[in-house]
């Protein structure tokens, strides 16, 4: 009995609403500073409903490396922010996402969503931006941006859970590696 509630339990957390980050991870190098990131995105049945009746998702991620300071707020060293737009296309049946100025179709919502679930090699700074020493860190988010949603639908949804879609990560710099 025990196991088949476990199980029940398992199941269910495998497949819950929401943003997870599995991955982040910073390389440091001599191109500068780079993440990457795999998530798993699982839209909730009312937001993946909107989509259906053509409401486009934008979906950000946004990563902003801070030096700490002890005698002011922690200086911003570098900000990068990357947006796409998911958009159900009914003629053709098929999902667009915009990518700045590219744009790409898909036959399905998971091969769609695959494009804002990862990202390699994503440059944050410059190697000279960057302090040798510690002390500095990243703060990583990727959410569902529910400003860009048309205004009527802001209203109407205003505060329910099932749009709050984000994920936050604070993760520290590694040093330079000696030369």
């Amino acid at each position: 009995m025990a196991l088949v509630i476990w199980l029940a339990v398992g199941a269910s957390l495998a497949h819950a609403d929401g943003i997870e980050l599995s991955a982040l991870d910073l390389t440091r190098g001599d191109e500068g500073l780079l993440l990457g990131y795999t998530a798993s995105v699982v839209l909730p049945h009312a937001v993946e409903d909107a989509l259906q009746k053509g409401v486009p998702l934008h979906f950000v991620a946004e990563a902003e490396v801070l030096r700490s300071r002890w005698y002011w707020r922690d200086k911003r060293v570098a900000r990068a922010t990357r947006t796409w737009r998911i958009t159900w296309q009914p003629l053709t049946r098929r999902y667009r996402v915009n990518f700045g100025s590219l744009s790409q179709s898909y036959d399905s919502l998971s091969d769609a969503l695959w494009v804002v679930q990862r990202a390699t090699r994503w440059k944050l700074a410059e190697a000279g931006d960057l302090d040798d020493g510690n002390g500095q860190y990243l703060e990583f988010s990727l959410r569902l941006d529910t400003s860009q949603l048309p205004r009527p639908l802001q209203i109407s949804f205003g505060g329910q859970a099932e749009w709050a879609l984000e994920v936050e990560r604070r993760l520290a710099v590694p040093e330079a590696q000696p030369r």
